[in-house]
């Protein structure tokens, strides 16, 4: 039975909350902002009095049977799947979620190396172990594609006995694998197919974007609604198909890791998200589409830059590309995407989301206009009247194909001492490092260093990345381990 999109059940029950001037003698400890006059002007005062407790009128999120629940139910219908699971603590959380309830410990997964951390931090929870296929490499741009169906193909039959392979749809520069083929392989095998589509919302509702995980017969997605689906950062989904998956025990799995104690500020904003996206997502998303076009055409336009486009695909580790993933390489006018993302920031107060050694991405999504496009394209326009100079070499970027020693669990909780970073090439890593974003790891724990990786970690603090992961916040030092 078709559901009705066009009703928000916690918002309404929030709402209705407020309304009779219930009286809060339970936590949180401000009451509704009036404990906290300074939070009060932070957020405003509607935003404190929606900032309450779990109770019977407005539901739990950790066993939801009432407004939450038809939450849920309203959020798979809108994106295809047979059940949804609202997400509190990121989609970090949903990524974990997902391979904690494919794979036990010992079991495999195959999935591409250039996956976000948050996939490695669950095989440490939960000892899967990771079979790992190396992705497609541009070097012409510096980046790593999605991954061959051939590729994918031979390492399912050289492993038949994982449990699960592990997708990403769409990369951070917008590159989608041919997940449609992938999945059919996969499940001839009795697979589960799990997808990391953080930046893929927008997916389902776009009448010329790629197709989404679920609607391509995915079992598990993880979607972050916060990046590209108007709900509140760090609020985020995970979608189920239920042929093959027991969504009670994936629930189980979720309250494992996730908070008793889900912000209904988070919650609301998912359940008006989707309301939002079932109601005009389709108009928006095709908005989003032609501001990134037009941006598109008026980049090239400029010269000297190149700009990301459906040019790329090739049906195979280029399937689709989402084109509001505003991708750009910038090595022709002389710059690194780390430097061309403090020149935006620190002399047109322009933000980028993402910035590697050749390129940088702005996201465009439903709240841009034409006026900000505008402003954009003027500022790469001035800076490469200011800046250009000799052309970059391309250096490969996002991560390096790795020599796998140990498992990822082994390594984290094996015996370790810290070493000069400069110093640990043929070492076992103890830890990640990282350039954030993306949080793809150059090492991961139980990685062999090699010198390519120093090489790209030490070029890309000299040209202002923000590198994370190591214990050490200096990033002098990196724990190597003990035998």
């Amino acid at each position: 039975m078709e559901l009705n999109q066009n009703i928000a059940p916690i918002y309404e029950a929030l709402k209705k909350l407020i309304a009779d001037n219930t009286i809060p003698f339970d936590v949180p400890g401000h009451k509704r902002g009036k404990g906290n006059p300074l939070l009060q002007e932070f957020i405003g005062e509607r935003a404190c009095e929606f900032d309450v407790n779990s109770s019977k009128t407005i539901d739990n999120a950790i066993h939801p049977t009432g407004v939450i629940r038809e939450a849920e139910k309203l959020m798979a219908e809108a994106f295809c799947a047979d059940d949804a699971f609202l997400m509190v603590n990121g989609t970090t959380s949903a990524v974990q979620a997902m391979l904690m309830a494919a794979c036990k410990e010992g079991e495999k997964v195959i999935l591409p190396r250039n996956v976000h951390k948050s996939a490695i931090n669950a095989l440490i929870i939960s000892g899967a172990i990771p079979v790992y296929i190396n992705p497609g490499v541009n070097n012409e741009l510096g980046i790593s594609l999605g991954m061959s169906v051939e590729d994918v193909k031979q390492t399912i039959e050289e492993n038949p006995d994982a449990k699960a392979i592990f997708i990403i749809n769409p990369t951070y520069y917008g590159i989608c694998s041919n997940i449609k083929e992938i999945v059919k392989i996969a499940h001839e095998y009795e697979m589960l197919v799990l997808i990391d589509e953080a930046h893929g919302t927008h997916f389902y509702f776009g009448d010329s974007s790629p197709f989404g995980g679920m609607q391509l017969g995915a079992d598990m997605c993880a979607l972050s609604l916060h990046k590209t689906g108007g709900s509140l950062t760090q609020s985020s989904v995970l979608l189920v198909r239920n042929e093959n998956i027991n969504s009670q025990y994936v629930r189980s799995v979720i309250n494992i890791t996730q908070t008793t104690s889900s912000s209904y500020l988070l919650l609301t904003s998912l359940d008006l998200a989707r309301k939002q996206l079932a109601l005009n997502g389709t108009n928006m998303i095709n908005r989003a589409v032609e501001l990134a076009d037009y941006a598109r055409g008026e980049i090239k336009k400029i010269g000297g830059y190149i700009v990301f486009s459906r040019d790329l695909i090739n049906g195979d580790t280029i399937a689709d590309y989402d084109v509001t993933k505003l991708s750009i390489n910038v090595s022709n006018i002389g710059l690194s995407g780390f430097e061309m993302g403090n020149i935006l920031r620190d002399e047109y107060h322009i933000l980028i989301e993402y910035g590697d050694a050749n390129n940088f991405m702005c996201v465009i999504s439903l709240g841009d206009n034409l006026e900000n496009i505008d402003k954009l394209v003027a500022a790469l326009k001035d800076i490469k009247e200011k800046y250009s100079c000799e052309k970059l070499e391309i250096v490969k970027a996002e991560f390096i194909i790795p020599e796998v020693s140990v498992s990822p669990r082994e390594a984290f909780y094996a015996r370790k001492m810290p070493v000069l970073f400069t110093e640990s090439e043929g070492l076992v890593s103890g830890e990640f490092i990282m350039c954030y974003p993306p949080g793809i790891p150059i090492v991961a724990p139980g990685e062999i260093i090699s010198k390519e990786a120093i090489d790209y970690i030490i070029y890309s603090k000299a040209k202002g990345s923000l590198i994370t992961g190591t214990e050490d916040l200096d990033n002098e030092y990196i724990n190597i381990l003990v035998y």
